[in-house]
């Protein structure tokens, strides 16, 4: 395939803005399905946390054809906590789709993978999505994207960017908002015009960056990348550089280039194209192969540090084993090496005390995804609280900051500086835009914990948060914990609805009526600041009197529930959340009374 029909491209966006939906009817228009053939909505979230959350956790490549036209498709996650993902996918396209809803215009994300596009010299397509939504104001929008542009420091080639129209759910897209068009042809033959065909040596010695892992319990580690130079092929002696200057000889063993939403075997890809790479059992994220006659050498790809880990223990609650089939500390950590084998943006070792295994990633919402994955697997086992990961840097402690971002009505902004100050928030910028006030905070990742659901109550659920990691600073000091005790079971029992009712004026309630507590597990959440052991199991005395009125019907407000991620922002250090594949519970370190009263007493 010669390097002219070829354009890579990445897809970019807020969530929830409708990229996966889009490169759904780019599929279906360029016929990579049958016409009969049922096919899924958001295709490529093919990972059923993808579906539930509405999130993309993986990036992924795919290739359409339009007429002589091979294009590489690459869909990125839209959240923060999988950035470095988007980071990376970027090295191997030469232009973005820009996707931005008609409604709601650029959105806090959309800043942050714009910015990084643009610092790669990618010039972006945008792609005006939603137009067929109500109060749509697609003229507005791309003057909010030129203005985002033109502050993120794009150039005149870039600002000079095409524009298409589209409804990803209708199926069309436009060249004008309103020229009646009803299929996805512009959005193609704006692709195929507009996009810069690769830049790459034909003739030159074999050079490939690899820029994403995928791992098969077959075959092992896959290297996926672009081909900067000349021609890779099948049973090939290549020369591997790693990002620490090492180096080795090794042979490709298979090759596949993406053709529709699959691989496909192949003799041989040329440069330009998208490969995977089977053969190098130890294939990274930044890793040259090249050739080893004269060896070319890329700017290496800088992935991020974790800041953020969790220990993962088996389970110690005397529900163990109820609802899980994996409960053992063995299997646990033999599943965790797996997972290290094929997840390089997490570190994952043995704790020192070989009690459990540490888990290093970018946030609560990473971490929180693995833990998901391994309960749906039948695992039982409980974490702690998140710690952020501090470093030394010439006898004094940095921690992780981040740069916190909050669009809000206006009448809210002073509720959101509030709560922002109350956690060590440093507010670095302020706009008014209509009705909206956006505003910019550096905090410490500590501060973070919780503060979406304290945002969210402070303004209503009007506000949008977004964070991500923007670099090491000096130590905070102590930053703003919960507040509140917990309740805490005093037995192992059923709870009851009577013991219920008088608890519930004592705080809020976690669960409901007939559910199995034990001693140590935390049942609700104490109005005062202190802990509360508490009696659920408490029944109603029965006497052979009848009161004079008949008795009250118990009415008990709903429990509480929490999400993982929630659960994991809401424990403090003496706490440990307990997941099964049907419960999140959360419980004390240690479960009875006489043990906490020991601990306080030390």
């Amino acid at each position: 395939m010669r390097v002219n029909d070829i354009r890579n491209i990445a897809i970019i966006a807020h969530v929830d803005h409708g990229k996966t939906t889009l490169v759904d009817r780019l599929l279906q228009t360029t016929h990579v399905f049958r016409d009969n053939q049922d096919v899924p909505d958001q295709v490529l979230d093919s990972n059923d946390q993808e579906r539930e959350r509405g999130i993309t956790i993986l990036a992924k490549n795919i290739s359409i054809r339009y007429g002589e036209t091979k294009i590489n498709v690459i869909d990125t996650p839209g959240h923060a906590d999988f950035g470095g993902e988007v980071e990376r996918v970027l090295n191997m396209a030469d232009g973005v789709l820009l996707i931005v809803d008609a409604f709601e215009g650029p959105m806090p994300q959309t800043r942050f993978v714009l910015k990084k596009a643009l610092e790669h010299g990618l010039k972006p397509v945008v792609v005006i999505n939603k137009i067929d939504r109500d109060g749509a104001r697609p003229h507005e929008v791309i003057d909010q994207v030129f203005d985002l542009m033109v502050d993120l420091g794009a150039n005149d080639d870039q600002l000079d960017f095409p524009i298409v129209y589209t409804s990803a759910v209708g199926g069309y897209a436009r060249y004008e908002f309103d020229d009646g068009n009803m299929d996805m042809i512009p959005l193609l033959e704006t692709i195929v015009a507009k996009v810069p065909v690769p830049d790459v040596d034909i003739d030159g010695p074999v050079a490939m960056q690899v820029c994403t892992i995928d791992y098969s319990s077959f075959v092992g580690r896959i290297g996926i990348g672009r081909i900067f130079s000349g021609t890779v092929n099948n049973g090939e002696r290549i020369l591997v550089i790693k990002n620490d200057g090492s180096r080795y000889q090794a042979v490709i063993k298979d090759l596949f280039t993406f053709e529709g939403m699959g691989r496909q075997q192949a003799q041989s890809v040329h440069a330009g194209d998208i490969c995977a790479v089977v053969g190098i059992d130890d294939a990274d994220i930044g890793d040259m192969f090249t050739s080893r006659i004269e060896p070319i050498r890329l700017d290496p790809i800088h992935v991020e540090e974790p800041t953020m880990s969790v220990v993962f223990q088996p389970s110690t609650s005397p529900l163990v084993g109820r609802e899980g089939t994996i409960v053992g500390g063995r299997q646990i950590k033999a599943r965790l090496e797996r997972e290290a084998e094929s997840n390089i943006s997490m570190n994952i070792t043995e704790t020192e005390d070989k009690s459990g295994m540490e888990v290093a990633g970018r946030g609560v919402l990473h971490l929180s995804v693995l833990m998901e994955t391994m309960r749906r697997e039948g695992y039982e086992f409980q974490v702690g609280r998140p710690q952020v990961i501090m470093k030394k840097e010439n006898g004094k402690t940095l921690e992780p900051i981040e740069l916190a971002v909050v669009d809000v009505p206006a009448e809210y902004a002073g509720k959101v500086i509030e709560i922002f100050g109350s956690r060590g928030g440093e507010m670095t910028d302020m706009v008014q835009r209509d009705q909206h006030v956006h505003l910019e905070f550096k905090i410490a990742t500590r501060g973070v914990m919780g503060l979406r659901t304290r945002i969210l109550n402070g303004t209503r659920g009007e506000a949008v948060l977004f964070h991500h990691f923007s670099e090491y600073g000096p130590f905070q000091g102590e930053v703003g914990r919960r507040i509140n005790g917990s309740m805490i079971a005093m037995s192992t029992d059923k709870s009851v609805a009577f013991a219920l009712d008088s608890l519930q004026t004592r705080g809020k309630l976690f669960i409901g009526p007939t559910v199995m507590c034990y001693e140590g597990m935390i049942v609700g959440e104490n109005s005062k600041d202190t802990d509360m052991v508490v009696n659920v199991a408490k029944a109603k005395q029965l006497t052979n009197m009848r009161a004079a009125s008949a008795d009250k019907s118990i009415m008990l407000a709903p429990p509480i529930t929490f999400t993982l991620e929630e659960a994991l922002e809401y424990i403090e250090d003496d706490e440990l959340v307990e997941i099964t594949p049907k419960s999140i519970r959360l419980r004390k370190r240690l479960l009875t009374e006489n043990e906490r009263k020991k601990q306080r007493r030390n």
